[in-house]
């Protein structure tokens, strides 16, 4: 498979892309970041793109993908509704809708967020995220929406957030008790690929659903 990764500056976003390095049925990863990644291998393109509202400049390369692993977003701690929305909204579906043009078959996996309302109703980021993940079920040939909570990165990882230093041993507390509202990074990374191999029952992926397709 040909995959096009958004994100792998950010923790999660990293994770799935090691994950991706490694596989076996993973040919090649092309990263769109707004800044390196830093990172080299044989199966890795990255192409630096300030500006994923418009693709134009680099659409003839964005052609001949199996799916996309978009891992790009922001917290809405401080932001104003229409912000976090053109960010979250506006831009991710204005990139499903490019890579559609040049891959009508693509498959789109897109991190959302525990919490994240179907109904569009509730918290403003739920509402937007829950927005976002109906479109792109809508749009796309296929979609699937990703929801974890709690997230253990993978040891050595060089994108792992500030405050996660403080908190990361919750994870080892946490997962034995509640395991529906923990997961690794490396869990999403093979969940996202087995969703694109074999197929998923549902288009919402719960914490428990990211566990159980991982595994299989």
């Amino acid at each position: 498979m040909k995959i096009i990764l958004t994100g792998s500056t950010g923790m999660v976003g990293e994770g799935v892309l090691y994950v991706c390095l490694e596989h076996p049925m993973i040919e090649k990863v092309l990263v769109l970041n707004r800044r390196p990644c830093e990172f080299e291998h044989p199966k890795l393109k990255e192409v630096l793109h300030p500006d994923f509202s418009d693709l134009t400049a680099i659409q003839d390369q964005l052609s001949g993908y199996d799916a996309c692993f978009f891992c790009a977003g922001v917290s809405s701690v401080g932001m104003k509704t229409e912000e976090f929305r053109h960010i979250t909204y506006d831009l991710t579906i204005g990139f499903a809708e490019t890579l559609k043009s040049a891959n009508p078959q693509l498959i789109f996996c897109y991190i959302s967020g525990s919490g994240t309302r179907s109904d569009e109703k509730g918290m403003m980021w739920a509402r937007v995220k829950g927005k976002t993940e109906n479109d792109l079920v809508k749009l796309m040939h296929k979609a699937y929406n990703f929801r974890p909570a709690f997230i253990k990165p993978r040891k050595y990882a060089k994108n792992i957030l500030s405050w996660y230093k403080y908190v990361g041993w919750m994870y080892y507390i946490g997962h034995p008790l509640f395991p529906n509202y923990f997961c690794t990074s490396d869990e999403i990374g093979h969940a996202m690929i087995n969703a694109v191999v074999k197929d998923y029952s549902h288009n919402i992926l719960e914490v428990r659903d990211i566990k159980k397709l991982a595994r299989n």
